[in-house]
């Protein structure tokens, strides 16, 4: 790890503090890694301690905390240090390598940098270089390796099932991740688990007709729990000055069904215009009305770019919601409602085990999950204009029989009518003729 610029003071008299700082002597001004100078009041408070090494410790600290508070969303500010030897104070910028500079100059008024020796006694350290590991012996990272790599073993928690150790997940992203196999492997895995996952389109999908091939071939998981996302987008990257970088999209959505969730609820759709993609520049191929028509009715997701609205999502079906299908779980939020709500009702009936198996039992079990399916109406989650064409609980003797109960089995069913949504506004328009009245 390079280091970072550093500024040592000259070095101190025993009686160089005593009456430091003072009314006329309680600024300087410092420049880290370009920026600045600004100026830095330390206040008129003389340095506290019976020694030297005790003031200069107070005035490290002093001054640490000053130049911090100044530019707290710059590293370079933020990560600041100040540090005090028996007889020097070193200062040190707060990143590393070759960006990494700091200067210390006399304030406009009431300087006190001459008298912290940070001037012309001063020593900077040689210019930080970024450093390159280079060599090595490992064996190069091939294709072959991606699946024993993200799949790994169960029985050891390798890889994706590591995920072993959470309780529960309900989203799962595998960034540029694209190989047949781990596709696979990972949606059988969300099924298993109850959790929906986000799946990249793959980057060699340069156009349309690219995406179409592998929409109607086999690279895809054809799963309920899983949906695909089209083009990869630009993002600003940190690392190079803001400048653009390819991405894939499926971190970016998943932002978006979280922000979805929480202002709107699970049932609505990741999509429309209030679906905005949050730091998205561009994206790597600009889609058409024509080409998302193309790509919608084959389950793919479209990235779309809209006067005013900017990025935004422009789909909202399954790896199973081709038209072709006819899936029940054909659009996102059905499938994740659908998802929450089993979730919700394995663990809400825990308490459930153990209990006498008849009447009492069953009415009790309607009760509860009734007051959470009636909460989910109340928030808009369903069709109907009442609880009885919403929802249905039925828990009683027709659902368990007399076998289930000598098996130890209570049976639950609970139905839903979802909200789907709105892709396609139909307008239609006809003209009135003489109609004209005298």
């Amino acid at each position: 790890m390079p280091d970072p610029a550093t500024l040592t003071s000259g070095t101190f008299a025993a009686a160089d503090l005593d009456a430091l700082p003072a009314a006329t002597h309680t600024a300087l001004r410092i420049s880290l890694d370009g920026y600045g100078p600004d100026v830095v009041d330390l206040g008129n408070a003389g340095a506290a301690g019976g020694n030297l090494a005790a003031k200069l410790i107070d005035m490290a600290n002093r001054l640490q905390v000053a130049v911090r508070a100044l530019k707290p969303g710059n590293p370079a500010y933020r990560d600041f240090t100040a540090t005090a030897t028996a007889t020097t104070l070193v200062l040190a910028s707060g990143s590393r390598g070759a960006g990494s500079s700091i200067a210390v100059s006399a304030a406009p008024a009431n300087d006190l940098a001459a008298g912290l020796h940070l001037l012309a006694e001063a020593t900077l350290s040689t210019p930080p270089t970024d450093a390159f590991l280079g060599g090595g012996t490992e064996t190069p990272y091939g294709a072959a390796d991606v699946y024993p790599a993200f799949i790994g073993s169960r029985s050891k928690r390798e890889g994706l099932y590591a995920l072993e150790d959470a309780d529960i997940f309900n989203l799962l992203v595998l960034p540029g991740i694209t190989d047949a196999g781990v596709l696979a492997d990972a949606a059988s895995y969300c099924e298993e688990r109850r959790a929906f996952f986000i799946v990249d389109a793959p980057a060699s999908a340069t156009d349309v007709a690219g995406m179409v091939a592998v929409a109607s071939g086999t690279d895809l998981p054809k799963s309920d729990h899983a949906a695909v996302y089209f083009p990869w987008t630009f993002v600003a990257d940190p690392l190079k000055n803001g400048k653009a970088r390819l991405t894939p999209p499926g971190g970016t959505m998943a932002g978006l069904y979280a922000r979805t969730d929480g202002s709107r609820g699970i049932w609505k759709a990741p999509a429309g215009t209030d679906a905005n993609l949050s730091g998205v520049q561009s994206m790597a191929v600009p889609l058409t009305d024509g080409e998302n028509g193309s790509l919608n009715p084959l389950g793919v997701n479209c990235l779309r770019t809209f006067p005013v609205y900017g990025a935004v999502s422009w789909g909202a079906r399954t790896l199973r919601g081709a038209d072709q299908m006819a899936s029940e779980y054909k659009y996102v939020p059905v499938r994740r409602l659908a998802l929450y709500i089993e979730e919700s009702l394995y663990r809400g009936t825990q308490w459930v085990v153990f209990e006498p198996n008849d009447e009492p039992l069953w009415a009790q079990i309607r009760l509860n999950i009734g007051a959470f399916m009636n909460g989910l109406f109340r928030q808009g989650a369903f069709q109907g204009s009442s609880p009885r064409e919403a929802y249905l609980v039925k828990c009683d003797r027709e659902t368990t029989t007399q076998d289930d109960i000598n098996r130890g089995v209570v049976n639950i069913l609970v139905g839903f009518a979802p909200l789907k949504p709105a892709e396609f506004v139909v307008i239609s328009i006809q003209q009135l003729a003489g109609q004209i009245q005298v």
